[in-house]
């Protein structure tokens, strides 16, 4: 898995959650905002990062014991062991708000790893503790009991779910205060360039609607009001 180059990651932060979701749409993309998750905490700036994907399977008396979770064999700890700084832990907790994929002692160690965030559509342990890491983290919420009552790690690097999407290793995982859009590696170029003209455009089109022009001819805009936006955009570049 290679990190995003600078710029195109530069670009990505400048944009959002519906501007990235709307740019997809138009790729035909309509299953990309991972359901139910919520940001933890706060952020200064949007999570954009490659993901380490990690599958949760329900758990088996016989093999997840307590001290399963000191195994070698644990996908869980390799991730979390072994994930490249900038990259974002993405785990299929199946859905499960009431069981915690992870807890604060875990995150901590992404923290040190220099993840760029944690997305998972399963519970949290300790979120008083993980809301002061400095790891962005979008969660279903607070849950006390460990994964191991739940889940157990069955592989890593693979495709999984997370909130009803599909992610694949090295998708771009992009996270903001609203939402968390998957985009596939092979749209991420040119839609970083696109989502900065369209940022900007609505910029325009907010102005214009704050000044009383109406909806309809502003957004999405006619010839009149591209040709007003192109010298607005001239004058103040």
């Amino acid at each position: 898995m290679t990190l995003l180059d600078l710029n195109t990651q530069r670009k990505l932060k400048r944009a959002s959650s519906a501007t990235l979701s709307t740019l997809l749409l138009k790729r035909g993309m309509r299953n990309t905002a991972v359901r139910g998750v919520k940001l933890l905490g706060t952020i200064t700036e949007p999570m954009v990062g490659p993901a380490l994907t990690v599958r949760y399977i329900p758990a088996r008396e016989d093999i997840d014991g307590s001290e399963y979770s000191s195994d070698p064999s644990n996908f869980q700890r390799k991730a979390i062991d072994t994930i490249e700084a900038g990259h974002v832990l993405v785990l299929d907790c199946r859905s499960m708000p009431e069981i915690a994929g992870i807890g604060a002692v875990l995150a901590r160690r992404l923290v040190y790893r220099q993840a760029e965030g944690l997305v998972l559509d399963g519970g949290v342990r300790d979120t008083i503790d993980m809301a002061t890491l400095d790891l962005t983290t979008y969660c279903l919420g607070a849950a006390a009991p460990a994964n191991l009552v739940a889940h157990h790690a069955s592989d890593m690097n693979q495709p999984i779910a997370c909130g009803g999407v599909a992610v694949y290793p090295d998708d771009i995982m992009f996270g903001d205060g609203e939402a968390v859009i998957v985009i596939p590696r092979k749209y991420v170029e040119e839609i970083a360039d696109e989502a900065v003209a369209m940022e900007e455009h609505e910029v325009f089109i907010k102005l214009e609607i704050d000044s009383g022009a109406p909806t309809l001819g502003a957004y999405p805009p006619n010839a009149e009001a591209k040709a007003r936006y192109e010298a607005w955009r001239l004058q103040n570049r």
